[in-house]
C-alpha cells in the first residue's frame, strides 16, 4: 500500500533555502522511493513550471516515474506530449533529503514564489505544495471561502467523493 501525504505544516526557512522536511512527509517519500532503506536519505521530485504559480509541487521518485511513463503514452511529435514534457520534466529537480530532515530550495525558486521566512507545505495526497504562507494563508482562505459561498450550510465535503455520501 502506497502511503500519501497529509496535513499541513510550517516550517522555518533559513537565508540559504533550507528548510526541514516534516517526518510525516519524510515517511511518505522514503515510500516512495525505491533506494530506501538501503539509502536511508529519500529524494524527491520537485516542479517549479510557470503553471503553478504561487507555489511548488513535490512527488516522490515512484510518483514522478508514474506521470513520466503517463508523459510517454502520448503520441510522438504531438503538441501534448511537447508541453506535457516541458513543463513537468523540464520544470522539475530532484533533490534528497539530508540526514538532518532537510531539503535546499534554490534561491530561484524560493524567489518564484516569494518564499522567506516561514513555509507551509500542504499535502494534496499523491504529492505535496510548498508555499510563502503568507500566500497560502490569502490565496487558500479566499478559495475555500468562494467555494464554500456556493455550499448549503450543512456542506460535507465528503460528499465530493464517489459516492456522495459520508
Amino acid at each position: 500500500m502506497t502511503l500519501s501525504f497529509r496535513g499541513e505544516f510550517n516550517q522555518k526557512v533559513d537565508g540559504k533555502g533550507r528548510m526541514s522536511i516534516p517526518a510525516d512527509f519524510r515517511r511518505v517519500l522514503e515510500s516512495g522511493d525505491p533506494r530506501c532503506p538501503e539509502n536511508p536519505l529519500p529524494r524527491m521530485v520537485v516542479l517549479y513550471g510557470p503553471h503553478l504559480k504561487n507555489c511548488l509541487h513535490a512527488y516522490t521518485i515512484d510518483a514522478m516515474a508514474e506521470i513520466e511513463a503517463d508523459i510517454k503514452k502520448l503520441p510522438r511529435g504531438s503538441n501534448a506530449r511537447k508541453q506535457a514534457a516541458r513543463m513537468i520534466l523540464g520544470k522539475s529537480w530532484e533533490t534528497e533529503v539530508d540526514k538532518d530532515g532537510r531539503i535546499v530550495l534554490p534561491k530561484d525558486r524560493r524567489e518564484q514564489i516569494g518564499l522567506s521566512g516561514e513555509a507551509v507545505m500542504v499535502a494534496m495526497g499523491e504529492y505535496f505544495e510548498i508555499w510563502n504562507a503568507q500566500t497560502y494563508d490569502t490565496v487558500e482562505g479566499a478559495e475555500t471561502d468562494d467555494f464554500l459561498a456556493d455550499q448549503p450550510d450543512d456542506f460535507d465535503p465528503l460528499s465530493l467523493l464517489d459516492g456522495g455520501e459520508a
